[in-house]
């Protein structure tokens, strides 16, 4: 699309210059970017998190938002586990650290006792790297990839949290396991679909979704009420009726089912009543995500690893310009020209 609007404007170039021109020597913006995350993870209250699909070399993989109504940050990767999630949230560290807080989230997943009494014998080490993490555990024969995957989690929750990562930060996801680290909210508009989804089989059913589908929206209104005047007894009214909706039991058993293994969540559902300043669904992730979907459909997949790169970097630089109001093609401008009248993102 730019090589056939460039040929418009009578500009005689090639596909693979302007692909240079795009991808190359472009490390002031990455260097801008990681610089986001950065700083966003440490003035932020709550972050917004999602992913998607994005193939890469003819493979699948995908790509991780974090974000909120100040930044936007993208980073593709090959998985989108919480093993990813942790390592995106170390901002650029590498450290696998064995301390307290590691030893304790490995006990925690329930680490069995042989592999934990192994590592709580290396407490107070560091490993630069993941090459360094592999190989030590290899020589303590823990090689069972259970036993692998939670250490790795523990020894990376432990470099974050040693990185100075902020403990009252909340991570607000639309349950997806791995986004369920540190102080976690749920999007409520999430959690209502699993009700939404629901088809009663006669009248008596459909009563009772509609019943309860009014309850929750109705519950819903009074939280964004909530966020506006807080206080300590609409809070305790709000939590009485969270259990009153939440273990109704109803004609239609699949929907009681799925009730349940709502109030099972209540404490991530109601952590906006102790934080009224997080938002209650995850939106801003959705939004922010959706334009990366269209252009994933329009352009395919990504062929090299430096066009991945700078794909993510454009687009979060993009999207957090927006944010703040900023032209795009000012900045590019300002960047590119070496004025640098604009503030750093």
């Amino acid at each position: 699309m730019i090589l056939e609007q460039l040929h418009e404007f009578g500009i005689d170039i090639s596909a693979g210059q302007v692909n240079r021109i795009i991808t190359e020597d472009k490390d002031l913006f990455q260097d801008e970017k990681e610089q986001i995350l950065r700083v966003g993870l440490e003035v932020s209250g709550h972050i917004n998190v999602d992913d998607t699909g994005a193939r890469h070399k003819g493979q699948n993989g995908f790509c991780t938002h974090i974000g909120n109504e100040l930044f936007a940050w993208f980073q593709s990767t090959h998985s989108k586990s919480r093993i990813n999630f942790l390592d995106l949230l170390r901002s650029g560290n590498t450290e696998y650290v064995i301390n307290n807080d590691a030893l304790d989230y490995m006990k925690s997943q329930g680490l069995p006792q042989g592999p934990l009494k192994q590592l709580k014998a290396q407490r107070g080490c560091c490993f630069q790297n993941e090459a360094q993490w592999s190989a030590h555990l290899i020589l303590l024969n823990i090689t069972t990839e259970r036993h692998v995957r939670i250490a790795t989690e523990g020894a990376l929750v432990a470099s974050v949290l040693q990185n100075g990562f902020n403990t009252e930060l909340v991570i607000v996801s639309d349950d997806a396991g791995q986004f369920n680290v540190f102080k976690h909210a749920l999007c409520w508009i999430h959690a209502e679909r699993a009700v939404n989804r629901l088809v009663g089989f006669h009248d008596a059913h459909r009563k009772a979704l509609e019943d309860i589908r009014t309850k929750i929206w109705d519950f819903y209104g009074d939280l964004k009420r909530y966020k506006r005047s807080p206080s300590e007894k609409k809070k305790k009214k709000l939590e009485a009726r969270f259990d009153t909706i939440f273990t109704t039991k109803t004609c239609f058993e699949t929907l009681n089912k799925t009730l349940k293994l709502l109030h099972k969540n209540k404490t991530e559902l109601l952590l906006v009543l102790d934080r009224p300043d997080i938002p209650l669904h995850n939106n801003e992730s959705e939004r922010d995500i959706r334009e990366y979907v269209k252009r994933r459909k329009i352009s395919g997949s990504t062929r090299s690893d430096l066009g991945r790169c700078c794909r993510d970097t454009f687009t979060s630089l993009k999207k957090t310009c927006r944010k703040h109001g900023i032209s795009f093609w000012d900045y590019l401008y300002d960047r590119l020209s070496g004025e640098n009248e604009i503030p750093a993102l």
